[in-house]
């Protein structure tokens, strides 16, 4: 009871500083490693450690198919050379120099620790990449980049990860059979996650007609893709992501509104808790790994960490400007339909933040070989994946804003997209209105038809940024705005009158709850009509 009760009390610290993060644009992230930090150096915590068998399934599951769900799959489809390259490629050419850095730095580690070590650093997380360059105006085809790199690496990154903690228990690892075993594990897993997301889909359009129960269904669906692939050895990693970007495709076509608003908060607040939990067991651990590391000197440990960080960073560079030059180089086909920019190669480059999913999975590393044999320097690799994970967040992360406009990057505007996808659904709205409801009362036909035809109106009249489709100077100009919220303020009039009823007993609870839920639907849209630049 008294570890909950620490947990819980280091949770509401952590939300506390995400506020004071959010009000004053800092990265989470960077606030969720600087909280492990923080946590390990206060004295009297006790040291909380969950069951290596549980973190993986605890954590990973939602995490990535939170991920998944807000990875867009048309995006996805139309930069899957860039991504397959990044996620795959790069990830397996890190696992290897970091292998080459660690075994040639620190005599105690063999090949094949050095090698989980390299899987752990590899993937860049997903989280952390989002939240750092959200806001800072990055072009639409970079941000899919590096949000369907920070997906997919995860699944080929812990494939990784899985051999080498193989061939360090099982003792023995063959090349071709574990080459042979990826691609089916990964074919499998795949095929799993998609067959779960089949039948979800059917269940959620057939049978399910309430948001509780739906949102109850997508908190379980990724545990049930995690573990339903795991059973048959496959990659539970890639069913989740399957299973994610299936449903998330047909999101709109199989849950109500009510849900998508329900199941979009409740998971905002499940990674948010999850984000900030794996950092709060890590800080309690920390003080007991380095008490575990202490055969070593300081000056080592720090030279080891700031090594393999540093080997980290400088292999992406050296891995991504060859995979972005040479496609071009051989193809004029991408050379006409891509457009180049170098510095946004260079922003890429300097994208490779770690973060909760390394974390998780050095956590899950198991504290015995057998029953009589400790995991061989297991507290070592921990620390070092946090050193790298601390490195990458903090250096990369804070100097992420300066380089971009060091490198005089023009922001990129969607207002001139938003306008024209908004023109032609009001357009097409009024038209089907003439076609389809010509038969309705007159005064009905005109007032639904006159509400979209203030829309259609208000568009005609809206200042179009310079940039149109991010080209050209940032000019602030506003959709609807100033409309949108006096509706907002006339909504809240209506509330504030609602709310004096309900205080004085004069309107009727199961009323009272309809109507503010109305209000509340419609506030939601309104907020979701307004751009913000």
């Amino acid at each position: 009871m008294e570890n909950i009760t620490v947990i819980i009390m280091l949770l509401f610290g952590v939300a506390f500083l995400s506020l004071v993060s959010k009000k004053y644009n800092f990265p989470i992230p960077i606030v969720l490693v600087l909280c492990g930090v923080v946590i390990s150096i206060i004295p009297g915590l006790p040291v909380i450690a969950l069951s290596p068998e549980v973190v993986f399934i605890i954590f990973l599951p939602p995490l990535l198919y939170h991920a998944a769900w807000y990875t867009s799959w048309s995006d996805f489809k139309q930069t899957i050379r860039p991504i397959t390259l990044a996620a795959v490629g790069l990830v397996l050419f890190t696992t290897v120099a970091v292998a080459i850095a660690a075994h040639l730095l620190i005599d105690d580690i063999s090949w094949p620790l050095a090698f989980l070590l390299g899987a752990i650093v590899s993937p860049p997380d997903a989280v952390s990449a989002t939240s750092i360059t959200k806001g800072l105006g990055l072009h639409p085809r970079l941000i899919a980049i590096l949000e369907g790199e920070s997906l997919v690496n995860d699944a080929s990154g812990l494939v990784a990860y899985k051999y080498a903690l193989t061939a360090i228990t099982a003792g023995n690892f063959v090349l071709w059979k574990a080459g042979l075993n990826f691609v089916v594990m990964s074919v499998a897993g795949i095929a799993i996650g998609l067959t779960v997301g089949y039948i979800m889909s059917y269940i959620h359009k057939r049978f399910v007609c309430d948001e509780v129960i739906e949102a109850t269904l997508t908190l379980l669906t990724p545990f049930a893709s995690y573990l339903i692939a795991e059973h048959f050895e496959c990659s539970g990693v890639l069913a989740v992501v399957a299973t994610g970007l299936f449903l998330s495709a047909r999101s709109g076509t199989i849950f109500t509104h009510e849900s998508r608003m329900m199941t979009g908060t409740i998971w905002s607040v499940l990674t948010n808790i999850l984000n900030g939990l794996i950092f709060i067991l890590i800080g309690l651990q920390l003080r007991q790994i380095i008490d575990g590391i202490g055969d070593y000197s300081g000056w080592s440990l720090f030279v080891w960490g700031a090594s393999i960080s540093i080997v980290v960073i400088l292999v992406r560079f050296l891995w991504v400007v060859p995979a972005t030059l040479l496609p071009r180089m051989l193809s004029k086909r991408i050379r006409l339909k891509e457009e180049f920019d170098y510095r946004n190669m260079i922003i890429f480059g300097w994208s490779g933040m770690r973060g909760v999913v390394s974390m998780a999975a050095a956590l899950a590393l198991p504290l015995m070989m057998n029953k009589t044999t400790e995991f061989p320097l297991r507290n070592l690799i921990i620390y070092l994946v946090f050193c790298v994970i601390l490195s990458t967040l903090v250096v990369q992360g804070l100097t992420l804003p300066w380089l971009i406009k060091k490198l005089k990057v023009q922001p990129y505007s969607i207002l001139a997209e938003e306008y024209e996808i908004r023109n032609t659904i009001v357009s097409q709205t009024i038209t089907h209105i003439e076609d389809n409801f010509s038969l309705l009362n007159d005064d009905l036909l005109h007032n639904i038809k006159s509400k979209y035809e203030v829309k259609f109106n208000r568009l005609q009249k809206t200042e179009l940024p310079a940039n149109f489709f991010g080209k050209g100077n940032v000019l602030g100009g506003e959709i609807f705005n100033d409309f949108t919220k006096l509706q907002i303020d006339l909504l809240n009039v209506e509330r504030a009158k609602l709310e004096l009823m309900h205080k004085t007993g004069s309107v009727h609870e199961e009323i009272f709850r309809k109507i503010e839920k109305e209000l509340d639907l419609e506030e939601t849209r309104l907020w979701m009509e307004m751009y913000e630049e």
